[in-house]
């Protein structure tokens, strides 16, 4: 069993976004756009997950073009993020530090067929690197670990992960200050958090990546930027999950506290799989 999270450059064109996530077919579990990041989530989860992931990569290099491409979020190609994530057979994900065997083998048979079938450069992340690092040093530093040795002509690159279940959140904040947004996100960075101050229309957010969620979760992301922000005058005005978060970090957090965190019982990776027939 297995959960993948295709992140693609595209968040505005809700045909073209249709399209791509229809290639995924029942293993779509959740599809998530944001115009202003202008990037889709696609969550994918079950059985025979990998080619699923396969058709969606194939109808996303076909459909986009990472030369036109702008938003906030920070990317290095259509096919931006493909990161393979283990699940036990009752569809919970491994836990933090668990046994990431599976996903491992996913990704680099993923990583060798699209630098191969896809011509697409692919720079993969885990344990040896993380994804941090393929942002900063993709094409410097840092050489593709399959597929050609140049960025695809419209397709740029991809990175390709196995992982454990993290919660991607973002904070909306009562500022359009880009850099009170970042000072914000450098404040709240740790070894489990990653997160990044964006611009979002007429306002900012903090973006974060909650490596350890059942640790370092929603909530405790929610009331350490809110008593950050409180020292300068401003406060959160919107949480957002961004896809699915493992079913015990919902059941761990307070049920008067999960409408304004965002988080409802529904959208956890269990319910999904559950009500896709795939456990």
């Amino acid at each position: 069993m297995l959960e993948c999270v295709v992140n693609v450059s595209e968040g505005r064109d809700v045909a073209t976004i249709g399209s791509i996530a229809a290639a995924g077919a029942d293993h779509v579990l959740d599809l998530h756009s944001d115009p202003d990041h202008h990037r889709s989530v696609i969550t994918l989860g079950g059985a025979f997950t990998e080619d699923a992931v396969r058709e969606v990569a194939k109808r996303t290099v076909e459909l986009l073009d990472i030369r036109v491409h702008t938003g906030a979020h920070p990317r290095i190609g259509v096919l931006d993020v493909v990161p393979f994530v283990p699940l036990a057979p009752s569809g919970a994900p491994i836990p933090y530090g668990g046994a990431l065997g599976p996903a491992l083998a996913a990704r680099d048979r993923f990583a060798e067929w699209a630098g191969g079938a896809l011509e697409l450069p692919c720079f993969c992340y885990g344990p040896e690197r993380t994804l941090p690092e393929i942002r900063r040093t993709a094409f410097s530093d840092l050489e593709p670990d399959t597929g050609p040795s140049r960025p695809h002509p419209s397709a740029g690159a991809c990175a390709v992960g196995a992982r454990y279940a993290l919660v991607a959140y973002n904070l909306w904040l009562s500022t359009s200050e880009l850099s009170t947004a970042g000072a914000l996100a450098v404040q709240l960075r740790g070894p489990t958090v990653r997160a990044i101050g964006v611009a979002v229309g007429s306002a900012t957010q903090v973006s974060c990546n909650l490596l350890e969620p059942a640790s370092f979760g929603p909530a405790e992301a929610y009331d350490s930027v809110a008593r950050l922000a409180a020292g300068l005058g401003i406060e959160i005005t919107k949480a957002e999950l961004v896809g699915l978060a493992p079913a015990e970090v919902v059941e761990a957090t307070a049920p008067e506290r999960r409408r304004q965190l965002d988080l409802e019982p529904e959208r956890t990776i269990e319910r999904r799989l559950a009500a896709a027939g795939a456990l």
